[in-house]
């Protein structure tokens, strides 16, 4: 995702792998932001600045952003090797994607936990139901946090590893194989483009009315 937005320079806290090819970056927490917003981040003042979304809690000491390394990518390569003490430029937060205290389901794909990370964290996560999908265990991002806070409300859907501890497939199908749904629940879906249509179209064909369907795409 990229945009042109005003950048603030900010230092690196920390860079840290949790998986192969996967980072979360800190700064210094100075601004106010809504859970489930996005910023700007660069590491250069006046270049193109990549859009993630804030996995941090609103009270957090630390603005936390969630990435996977592109090798072919313009940004992600020279954040995964920033180190303490670094200089990157960051946006003010914004964005619409927030939740309230009414009961839903969170649907996230891969790095698109990051906003409901982000939810948990400031305490929205009560009459929430969250479904992650990755490909193997280790891509359950803060898997050890949302176990603790959500329990039993936190699903876990590998689609390639075989000896997985958790449902066995896509998000897709532990959806697709569900009797009901409520329908006066709101559907808060972020992932890439096309995981965001089928999670809507698969909805949809349940009854669940359009206007309870938000979404949030990463490109």
């Amino acid at each position: 995702m990229s945009s042109k937005h005003y950048l603030f320079k900010k230092q690196v806290h920390t860079v840290r792998s949790i998986a192969n090819g996967v980072f979360v970056l800190s700064f210094k927490h100075d601004f106010k932001f809504t859970a489930g917003q996005i910023i700007a981040i660069d590491v250069v003042p006046d270049g193109k600045p990549r859009l993630y979304s804030i996995a941090s809690g609103e009270n957090d000491e630390f603005i936390e952003i969630l990435f996977d390394e592109k090798h072919e990518g313009k940004l992600t390569p020279f954040l995964s090797k920033l180190v303490p003490g670094d200089d990157i430029f960051a946006s003010e937060p914004f964005g619409t994607f927030h939740t309230g205290s009414e009961p839903g389901y969170w649907i996230a794909a891969g790095t698109g936990i990051a906003p409901f990370v982000s939810m948990a964290r400031s305490g929205l996560a009560t009459n929430k139901i969250l479904i992650h999908g990755g490909r193997i265990d280790e891509n359950f991002y803060y898997s050890d946090y949302l176990e603790k806070t959500m329990h039993q409300s936190f699903i876990r859907c590998c689609s390639q590893q075989d000896d997985t501890k958790y449902f066995k497939g896509r998000l897709t199908q532990w959806l697709r194989a569900q009797t009901a749904l409520p329908a006066d629940y709101r559907y808060y879906l972020c992932g890439s483009a096309e995981m965001v249509v089928q999670v809507r179209d698969i909805l949809i064909n349940k009854g669940i009315p359009f206007h309870n369907i938000i979404s949030e795409t990463y490109f």
